[in-house]
């Protein structure tokens, strides 16, 4: 009877600090991958690994972002519209989006012992004393700009920033595809084992430069995406490199296996914009230029707009164990995402960090929550903005045109039902101006002068 009352003793200890352990968190963010782009939207991409982790586990169905990087990022590390921080914050910018000493997704999981990593594309400040180990992040690779060749890992010709390919914010020369050693830094850390661990993953892929390697074209050997050949050949580029983006996460969630931390690690992946249908290359390399690209049907408009195909992106969450199957279909935002997180791990901040976004996460691991309840979501751009409440969405642009549409309805936006419905045009347009007065219309003075 002892030994059975020590051996049941033990158990529940055992139990007790399982239960306390805190998940491993891997965020991965796809850059400029459209709703079309992937299999499980019925796209030209073959992304079986990701098909299968939306199937098993939370399809975030109306998730929304900021229509280009730097804001979306921004609105990820900082759980805050990127407009409160100012205009450098609100398009992309090689300037620092967000003040030093600013508490980051990242720097408030260190703060409750967990190891971070950050592999991929920065975008957030291009100089090194911007880069992510400045921010909360034990170690940062990749680039500090916002894009770079996959091959040479070079930024624009003539930037300031044209070289930037480093690690932990110094800068050097590396030999290799850009995603793979994306990949291969962050399955470091997760093989690694130390945790609690946060790795963020934010790919330079789908973004142009668009190419990878050969081995993911022979993947659609016999397709035929255009009749023109330069468009196939275009096309068969952006549909390698999904692939390539879909089979880099079959190693991390291989290897997450293999080393027995599956079911303790919350995966969430995201795009930070919608993709972009067709596009010159800019960038120092040899990779052509992309005129048949990206695709957001059936959703309207593409990367920069505020329509749904700009804003509302391929997304989801996986933890077995955690999280059962489902298509989530509350309007969610980029900016929920650190509120969530700091629920799931238990992370209270000291202050009041002015979060405009929500914890999800009670309707993400399956209580009853009000699908259609008046989520507010604010998403801003030079010159335009719009809101999204309950059904309805509000799209204001420059020069005092509106656009109003009832999403649930109408998820194409084809039906603008601005001259109809001039009641609820003018309480969106009065709560739009509200979120808009919060902004911070002005550059930092220590900002000034430098080049973008």
């Amino acid at each position: 009877m002892k030994t059975l009352l020590c051996f049941c003793t033990s158990l529940l200890l055992s139990f007790t600090a399982s239960a306390a352990e805190k998940p491993n968190i891997l965020l991965i963010v796809a850059d400029d991958l459209g709703w079309s782009d992937v299999g499980w939207h019925g796209g030209f991409g073959r992304t079986p690994v990701m098909d299968k982790l939306v199937k098993e586990g939370v399809e975030l169905d109306q998730h929304y972002v900021q229509p280009v990087c730097t804001p979306t990022r921004t609105a990820l590390m900082s759980g805050r519209y990127p407009g409160r921080f100012g205009p450098q914050a609100m398009a992309p910018s090689n300037l620092r989006a967000m003040p030093l000493g600013t508490v980051t997704l990242a720097s408030a999981l260190k703060s409750v012992g967990y190891n971070t990593h950050q592999s991929g594309k920065w975008h957030l400040g291009a100089r090194p004393e911007w880069s992510p180990n400045h921010y909360g992040f034990d170690t940062s690779y990749g680039t500090l700009t916002g894009a770079a060749d996959p091959w040479t890992h070079k930024y624009r010709k003539g930037s300031p920033y044209e070289d930037t390919w480093h690690r932990d914010g110094k800068l050097f020369h590396e030999e290799g595809n850009a995603t793979e050693l994306v990949a291969a830094e962050a399955l470091k850390h997760i093989e690694a084992k130390k945790g609690p661990w946060f790795v963020y993953v934010p790919f330079h892929a789908v973004h142009t430069p668009v190419d990878a390697p050969e081995e993911y074209k022979k993947l659609y050997e016999g397709v035929t995406f255009h009749a023109d050949p330069k468009k196939h050949e275009s096309r068969l580029r952006m549909a390698a490199m999904v692939a390539q983006v879909d089979a880099k996460i079959g190693q991390f969630v291989a290897a997450l296996d293999k080393t027995g931390q599956r079911e303790n690690t919350l995966i969430i992946f995201t795009s930070d914009n919608g993709g972009i249908e067709s596009l010159a290359n800019n960038y120092v390399g040899k990779v052509p230029n992309s005129p048949f690209n990206s695709e957001n049907d059936p959703l309207r408009g593409q990367k920069n707009t505020l329509y749904e195909g700009g804003t509302r992106v391929c997304a989801f969450a996986s933890w077995p164990g955690t999280l059962k199957p489902q298509k989530y279909s509350r309007p969610m935002h980029a900016v929920d995402w650190f509120p969530t997180i700091a629920a799931v791990v238990g992370y209270k901040p000291d202050t009041d960090l002015q979060w405009d976004g929500i914890s999800q996460w009670a309707g993400l691991s399956g209580a009853p929550v009000n699908l259609t309840a008046d989520r507010m979501i604010y998403i801003a751009k030079k010159g335009e903005r719009s809101l999204r409440l309950g059904d309805w969405k509000l799209i204001q642009h420059a020069k005092g045109a509106a656009e109003l549409y009832n999403i649930a309805a109408d998820p194409y936006e084809k039906r603008d039902l601005a001259a109809s419905e001039a009641a609820k045009l003018e309480e969106l347009r009065k709560r739009l101006e509200m979120e808009h007065a919060r902004d911070n219309p002005t550059l930092p003075a220590d900002l000034e002068g430098l080049p973008h």
